[in-house]
């Protein structure tokens, strides 16, 4: 076997690892990490919650004296920065380690080449790039966070096999089959905020939880610009089972805000008149909040505003082998759309799976 192939394995193996944090880390990005030495392995570690130690410091310390003269594989740029933990780069030339292979620099400005070339000063060999598609793609979302200041975007729907995410009559529970339900609660699991519109609170009185819980408890959020929140929804009855954002807009009146904070729920007023502005008016404050992945599940005007404004990154589609047509029974996207068949977008990397008898497909979107 050769280098190339030992580094191949040796990062997907820390990409495997990293993949473990994923839910538990956030904000921060998923990071793993393998030290070698002598062709085997040493020391492991990834890293498993926010504020905790990263993952090449939980590595070092499972190696411990055996990570003298090893290969660390980190599948991000360590940190040459101190925050809630200290500089890894200093940990990394203290123990002795003699190469790092990276799978992806780390886009932070806090960290940007900064880390690469600490450990180049200090005579530590360095390589860039093995199995880069995949590192990228772990940390995708706490990319975006960190360049553009705004949550990664998920949508999720269900829909017949002729499109419809509800009959004529708002009908729409249930589509989906109860172990395509159940992939739904485990991405609620992982995710900083699960957003509907006014309409899908009108219609279905969701309760926006991860059942079983999740590694995190997402704050669940309403788009209700004129301030049309039932008094009796499953979202206000279960206040203590995770947080609740009420957006509303300048057509919402105080009395609305004063008795939805009364009830616990928090509100945030948007100031802008149009959906688009106000949508992306959202995705700011979410990013403000550092929320890195946000999980928007309807309905088709909110869907397909977040397709319009080029803020929809990823998406979870379980489309059932059902039938009910309608000419007025909704569709799951929306909004203006695309004008002409070679505009449309693409999914970068689909997976298709059979559940049950539901077609599960999901992927990212074409950038």
């Amino acid at each position: 076997m050769t280098q190339s192939d030992l580094d191949r394995r040796f990062m997907a193996q820390a990409l495997a690892l990293a993949q473990r944090g994923l839910g538990y880390v956030e904000p921060n990005p998923p990071v793993g990490c393998v030290l070698v030495r002598d062709g085997a392995p040493v020391g492991v570690g990834w890293h498993q919650q926010f504020g905790g130690p990263h993952a090449e410091i939980v590595a070092l310390e499972a190696a411990g004296e055996q990570a003298a003269g090893a290969t660390a594989y980190v599948t991000l740029e360590p940190c040459a920065h101190r925050g809630k933990t200290g500089p890894c780069v200093d940990a990394l030339i203290a123990a002795g380690v003699t190469r790092v292979v990276v799978g992806v620099t780390d886009p932070n400005p806090h960290v940007d080449g900064r880390g690469l070339a600490t450990l180049r000063a200090a005579q530590i060999q360095v390589d860039v790039g093995v199995d880069e598609p995949a590192a990228a793609a772990l940390i995708a979302p706490f990319a975006k966070l960190q360049t553009t200041g705004l949550p990664w975007v998920v949508a999720k729907w269900a829909m017949t096999l002729d499109g419809k995410i509800a009959s004529r009559t708002g009908s729409s529970q249930w589509i989906s089959n109860g172990a395509s339900r159940d992939i739904v609660h485990q991405l609620r699991g992982r995710m900083d905020a699960i957003v509907v519109g006014s309409g899908t609170l009108l219609a279905d009185d969701p309760l926006l939880t991860a059942r079983p819980a999740g590694p995190r408890v997402a704050t669940r959020v309403v788009l209700d610009r004129r301030g049309r929140f039932p008094v009796d929804c499953q979202l206000l009855r279960t206040i203590d089972a995770g947080p609740v954002l009420a957006v509303l807009g300048r057509e919402a009146d105080r009395a609305t805000a004063k008795w939805l904070t009364a009830r616990g729920v928090e509100c945030f007023r948007v100031e802008a008149t149009s959906d688009h502005d106000a949508l992306a008016e959202v995705l700011g404050e979410f990013g403000r909040r550092q929320w890195t992945n946000v999980l928007f599940e309807g309905g088709g005007e909110v869907l397909g505003a977040l397709l319009d404004i080029h803020q929809l990154d990823e998406v979870h589609v379980f489309m059932a082998p059902k039938l009910i047509g309608g000419r007025e029974a909704a569709s799951p996207m929306a909004g203006e759309g695309i004008a002409q068949m070679p505009e449309a977008i693409c999914l970068s990397d689909s997976q298709v799976e059979v559940v049950e008898g539901d077609v599960y497909v999901h992927g990212r979107l074409a950038k």
